[in-house]
């Protein structure tokens, strides 16, 4: 094979307790990318839609991990990859994760396949530091692996991948930037042992809501008492729609990621769509653009949607 495209996924990191270690796949929005195998030893990245890319490859998020893939292979070649971007960067919703796990997963495919998934992972995570400065899993796991992952350790990389009910997903997306670095920079370095506490709790209490299917234990571990309190400063509107959607019968949600992009997880289709008219109405009120979807929890992540 000479080319590939694939599609790669939002993903929705942290879900709300989970700082760092929980993340979700989502079946909308999604980037498409093309990855064409050359043969010469070097790495370009193109953008489809305009978006101003670094030259250097090693400062771009999808062009990273694929220069750490090549340290592996020893053959002379190289990948040539064109973006066409439809998660906005910036927006909270993984769009460095898509291009880093959608750049490896296709580059993959054109060698026949020969790393494993992990090793993916792995190579996919030097994007992750390249859009914030931290290696970190847990949109790039969730956006290969499909599904909700936890991420329990990173050193060595250990990753569960959790069962789940069927569950709504809403999502509103304000049209203003948050970066990943920026959020990161305002976090507490130190916590509270009795917030520590009550994150754990809520952390044990919400995957073992996924696994046993109680929409009652998922509704009451979504609450986030560090994190949170915190980066929620930074979005105009949050707690507005965090109530009015709770309200609507959703059972609970918060930030994506570092926001600004604000999901809700629904047992129901209708609730999902009542959480979707909050959104709305709030963020109307406030004079501030944004997109939302209603969508669904993609259980196959990256996925080959063409071949030549």
């Amino acid at each position: 094979m000479k080319k590939v495209t694939v599609k790669c996924p939002a993903t929705v990191a942290n879900l709300v307790c989970g700082f760092d270690v929980l993340g979700m796949c989502l079946e909308d929005p999604a980037d498409i990318m093309e990855v064409f195998l050359l043969n010469e030893n070097k790495v370009i990245v193109r953008s489809a839609d305009g978006y101003p890319l670094p030259e250097d490859p090693a400062q771009n998020t999808a062009g990273a991990p694929l220069l750490e893939m090549l340290k592996e292979i020893d053959n002379n070649i190289g990948f040539e990859v064109l973006i066409h971007k439809k998660i906005k960067p910036g927006s909270g919703l993984g769009s460095s994760a898509a291009s880093a796990a959608g750049a490896v997963v296709a580059a993959n495919h054109l060698l026949d396949n020969r790393f494993s998934t992990l090793d993916l992972l792995k190579f996919s995570m030097f994007g992750e530091k390249v859009a914030s400065g931290v290696k970190h899993a847990d949109n790039v796991a969730p956006c290969i692996y499909g599904g909700i992952t936890l991420i329990r350790s990173i050193h060595p990389l250990d990753i569960v991948e959790l069962s789940s009910p069927p569950m709504y997903v809403t999502v509103v997306h304000p049209q203003i930037e948050v970066k990943t670095s920026d959020a990161r920079q305002i976090l507490r370095k130190e916590v509270q042992l009795k917030s520590a506490i009550r994150q754990w709790g809520n952390i044990a209490g919400l995957v073992a809501g996924l696994l046993k299917n109680d929409y009652q234990l998922i509704s009451r571990s979504l609450e986030d008492v560090i994190i949170e309190p915190v980066r929620s400063m930074l979005i105009p509107g949050f707690e507005q729609v965090k109530t009015g959607c709770i309200e609507a019968g959703s059972l609970g949600g918060g930030i994506s990621g570092s926001g600004p992009s604000i999901f809700m997880l629904n047992e129901k289709k209708e609730s999902a769509f009542r959480a979707e008219e909050v959104m709305s109405k709030v963020f109307s009120e406030i004079g501030i653009e944004y997109k939302t979807y209603v969508t669904q929890i993609n259980p196959r992540g990256v996925e080959l949607v063409d071949n030549n």
